[in-house]
């Protein structure tokens, strides 16, 4: 497989994450296929993909059986499911998280907090703490998004050594926000005398929305030449804060210590236009 274009991505020092998690793709041994051949090196999930993969399928059935008849509640039940996938999820690629000669690179899985959380800081701050020690896997993630609440609940579970992955975000100046989370919460952290080389976070940064917002605007302005072409901008202005600001002095005294910096990680992808 050394002719496979997508794991050839890696040369170049790109990863592909997999934006999907089903009991399927673990037990069929899928997953571990694509990691192997096609050189995924990470996975991401969200409430949207676990809802897809547990009403279309009986493999979740027992299960929920189970769950309700313990008496949980519809939220227990959905992250008992959840939490039961990402730790097999977290096995299987434990070995891409193993083989890497820094931490903080690849190999991860990641588990997002209560959407109904997103404007609770508190909350959130709760959850995160749960699903970490739920989930007790070194590679795993906890999902938290770019709300104004959720810059509070990153920088405090980063301090405190949780994971984090900064889903849904489409600002420049959000963006900004949460890499000056990432570095606070590192700041504390070894203030503390705590370590920081094995705390690892990725902002995921959301594209083709973007252009679905923008381009009716610019048509109706007549700028319709610049349609399709405002994500990619973005996407290039991010990655010049991410330069500038993972260089600077402030950095620089955290990466003597052992810290890596928050990637970029590019979400969203698919063009959202059919021309």
């Amino acid at each position: 497989m050394d002719n496979n274009k997508v794991k050839q991505i890696h040369d170049y020092g790109q990863s592909i994450w997999l934006d999907f998690i089903d009991r399927k793709i673990i037990f069929s041994g899928e997953l571990k296929k694509l990691i192997d051949e096609d050189g995924v090196r990470g996975v991401t999930s969200n409430p949207a993909i676990f809802e897809k993969a547990i009403s279309s399928s009986s493999d979740y059935d027992q299960d929920i059986a189970r769950l309700t008849n313990e008496g949980l509640s519809t939220d227990e039940v959905f992250f008992g499911l959840a939490v039961s996938d990402i730790k097999l999820a977290c096995d299987v690629l434990a070995p891409v998280y193993n083989q890497e000669d820094v931490v903080g690179a690849d190999g991860y899985v990641s588990l997002e907090v209560s959407p109904f959380l997103a404007r609770d800081t508190q909350a959130t701050i709760k959850q995160a703490h749960e699903l970490w020690e739920q989930v007790d896997k070194e590679n795993v993630m906890i999902k938290i998004p770019g709300t104004q609440a959720g810059i509070i609940a990153i920088e405090t579970a980063i301090s405190e050594g949780i994971n984090v992955n900064v889903t849904l975000l489409f600002s420049l100046i959000r963006y900004e926000a949460v890499v000056e989370a990432y570095i606070s919460g590192l700041e504390k952290r070894e203030k503390q005398g705590l370590p920081i080389n094995h705390v690892s976070s990725v902002a995921s940064f959301f594209l083709s929305r973007i252009d679905i917002l923008v381009d009716p605007f610019l048509d109706k302005n007549g700028l319709g030449d610049l349609r399709g072409q405002v994500a990619i901008a973005s996407a290039k202005t991010a990655y010049q804060i991410y330069k500038r600001l993972f260089s600077s002095e402030r950095w620089k005294k955290l990466s003597e210590k052992g810290a890596v910096p928050q990637r970029l990680l590019w979400a969203s992808t698919s063009s959202k236009d059919p021309a």
